[in-house]
């Protein structure tokens, strides 16, 4: 993180792998035997009871799972009298990825440009000065609160012309860390000195290089952070292999809103004050696409963007920086598919398989139940056991079955049968597991969840008391009908695969699950069969419509009474003050956009930009949470083109272009949008109409049916390029 500063500039650090602590065994020790009282309690009604009995034999302990913390900062002292600073200006371009900071002092012009490349492995800042001129660099490990003096740190210490720190993050077996700071110079009168701890640089040109491993990925940390320095070479050849990685990914998808007047002019706080300036919507939505690129790439034992991506600033972070699985991992990924960016949805998939294997032992000895399961949250050791003491969330063992819904959306978009074989049996645990974990409702007719609940919400019952658990909560219901259709679709792709499931069992449960309920005030129901009442109406959650979307099992066209009654809890959710929180707005829009509800999505859209983005922005729950911004990112897509539906009679996949734009945004362009089925759309428009080609390009022998707003329909099929001219449109 840059923050530009002209006395002392600060670079905080972060290396994903720096969590505290190492793995634990945290199984609650008496939950299964508590388990058939349990499912008692809850289908007698008697809330406080089984409340009391979770909390005595459920909740894990240590009730918390490990945090992530920052790597540590770096500091580079230039004492430069901030009154007198002339032309400012600090910008982050994410066209090419590099913050660059300049300004002028006493005469003498300074620059700094600083990337964090990928391919090499390190923070590369490239300092120059129209004159000679000397700074000071210096790393530690202290807290965001630059007033405390604590360091987190084993040793800081000076070797061969570098800064090496070590640390050991707190708890047994946790991940040792070293990170190496090195300056160069390519001025023939430039100088480097040692001075204690830090390196003393003058000249007109230097070049800064800081790289860090821990012992999660090595077994010397030390040894790979200076090979990581030393394959480096100059500033111009870090700087050209960064932009051909980074622009290799950043430049398959693009999106402009017009007008697009590409001004650098206008400071982002002060854009940010008309949200409903189509340019700025376009800026959020690229913007999206360089976090994701920036917080999430595969590689050896990669890990995910936790819920403040990879910038977590604190050693007490909000709820941890951890991977929150009750939406806000999910969340981050939404993009990930549509933008064209598997290689940054990988590390979830890796997550997804070491959770797997952690959660045999959960299932098992929490549930009785075969396969594997994860709660709501996990961490960098892929914990899987309930977190927290909040009642309203930590029972609750679908985390892990949302998560593999990622497997199938992410074969609908890309295909590729070799990947589908590696997580079948990731998917196939979590459908063993769902099996055995569901029973019989007291008529014997359905087979429902126990325990289950609305994750973080609360109702208030028949007889007035407040409550979290039920049988067979909608959001319950809805993800594992979209877990079981995916076995199946799964199962017929792959007729020679080994499999352990009968598929004939997975396709008569699917059939005796409960359904969708709509409430006598026109809603769709949250507990399931149960009309309970929210005792907050405006709550940030709102899981109840997951199968609109992420899921696909409600539409307007197949489905529309529940989309009727989906609609309607969303007016009533915004009635009561909801979309506070930023990733729940972000949530919102996604919700409006498969709804066709276009204005809807644009008021969410401003009030997100409005109330709930930081002046660099980013998601402001509040405090910082990252979700937000890849929920939005998704969601302006959301409007452009949606390909989630598929024709029940003929079985061709439906791809709607501008579904739910809203008249007052004239005109934009797309190029390279990811539909399921391998399709990359580009096209342009004004007015809510195409003017251009559409030009659809598929990877894989799908069939289609192009449906445009104004009531075109073509049917078509991949495996091809495919154009469809404006007249034709």
């Amino acid at each position: 993180m840059v923050y530009g500063r002209t006395s002392t500039e600060l670079f905080q650090l972060n290396e994903d792998s720096v969590w505290y602590g190492g793995p634990q065994d945290r199984l609650p020790k008496n939950a299964l035997q508590n388990l058939p009282e349990l499912r008692n309690l809850i289908r007698a009604g008697r809330q406080k009871n089984a409340e009391a009995l979770v909390r005595s034999a459920f909740f894990a302990y240590p009730s918390s799972q490990r945090h992530y913390e920052p790597l540590g900062s770096l500091y580079l002292v230039f004492d430069h009298d901030e009154s007198k600073i002339k032309d400012y200006r600090r910008e982050l371009n994410i066209k090419d990825a590099i913050s660059r900071v300049e300004y002028s002092y006493d005469g003498c012009h300074y620059r700094r440009e600083i990337l964090a490349s990928y391919p090499d492995q390190v923070i590369a800042i490239k300092v120059t000065s129209s004159r000679r001129s000397t700074f000071t660099a210096r790393l530690n490990r202290v807290s965001e609160h630059e007033y405390e003096t604590n360091e987190f740190l084993d040793s800081i210490s000076t070797r061969d012309g570098k800064i090496v720190m070590h640390a050991t993050p707190g708890g047994r077996n946790s991940n040792r860390l070293c990170c190496i700071v090195s300056a160069s110079t390519d001025d023939l009168e430039g100088v480097i000195q040692v001075v204690g701890n830090t390196l003393v640089i003058t000249g007109t040109s230097a070049l800064i290089l800081l790289a860090a491993q821990t012992t999660f990925r090595v077994e010397d940390p030390e040894s790979a952070a200076l090979q990581d320095i030393q394959r480096c070479g100059p500033w111009e050849e870090i700087l050209q292999r960064h932009r051909a990685d980074y622009s290799a990914l950043y430049k398959r998808v693009s999106l402009k809103l017009f007008p697009d007047r590409q001004s650098d002019t206008v400071p982002t706080d002060v854009h940010l004050r008309d949200p409903s300036n189509p340019e700025l919507i376009a800026q959020y939505y690229n913007y999206g696409r360089y976090l994701l690129i920036s917080s999430s790439r595969d590689g050896y034992k990669a890990l995910p963007a936790t819920l403040q991506g990879i910038w977590n600033p604190s050693f007490q972070p909000a709820w941890g920086s951890k991977y929150t699985i009750n939406i806000n991992l999910q969340m981050n990924y939404w993009p990930a598919n549509t933008s064209n960016l598997p290689e940054c949805e990988t590390p979830v998939f890796e997550l997804i398989e070491r959770m797997a294997k952690k959660g045999e032992k959960t299932a098992r000895d929490m549930y009785r139940c075969r396969g594997w399961c994860a709660h709501h949250n996990t961490d960098i050791y892929a914990d899987t056991d309930p977190q927290d003491k909040w009642m309203s969330a930590t029972l609750w063992p679908l985390g892990g079955a949302w998560l593999c819904t990622h497997i199938w959306e992410r074969y609908m978009f890309f295909g590729g049968i070799e990947f589908l074989q590696r997580f079948f049996p990731t998917l196939e645990g979590c459908v063993r597991f769902l099996l055995d974990y569901l029973i019989e409702d007291e008529t014997g007719s359905f087979l429902v969840t126990n325990p289950s609940l609305s994750p973080e919400n609360t109702f208030r019952n028949f007889r007035n008391e407040e409550g979290v658990f039920c049988e067979a909560s909608t959001m319950d219901i809805q993800i594992i009908t979209a877990v079981f259709n995916a076995y199946i679709s799964a199962v017929g792709l792959l007729p020679q695969f080994p499999m352990s499931v009968s598929l004939q069992q997975v396709q008569h449960s699917r059939d005796r699950l409960p359904p969708m309920t709509i409430s006598p005030k026109g809603l769709i129901q949250e507990w399931g069969r149960n009309h309970y009442d929210e005792v907050e109406p405006g709550h940030r959650h709102i899981s109840h419509l997951w199968g609109l979307h992420p899921g696909d099992l409600i539409t307007p066209t197949t489905t529309p009474d529940f989309a009727k009654a989906a609609s309607a809890v969303l007016a009533r959710r915004a009635a009561h003050g909801g979309g506070h929180t930023g990733w729940s707005r972000a949530w919102l829009i996604n919700f409006h956009a498969r709804l066709g509800e276009a204005e809807k999505c644009k008021e969410h859209l401003e009030l997100l930009l409005r109330n709930s983005t930081l002046p660099n922005m980013l998601d402001n729950h509040p405090p910082f949470q990252i979700d937000g911004n890849f929920g939005g990112a998704a969601g302006i897509l959301e409007m452009i083109v949606q390909s989630h539906e598929v024709d029940r009679k003929d079985g061709r996949r439906i791809i709607r272009l501008l579904p739910a734009w809203p008249k007052e945004w004239k005109g934009g362009e797309v190029k390279g949008v990811r539909a399921r089925g391998g399709a990359s759309i580009s096209f342009r428009w004004e007015d809510g109409r195409i003017t251009g080609d559409v030009r659809i390009a598929c990877d894989l022998d799908t069939k289609y049916r192009l449906v445009v707003s104004a009531g075109y329909e073509v049917d078509f099929q991949g495996k091809s390029e495919h154009l469809f001219t404006p007249k034709q449109i």
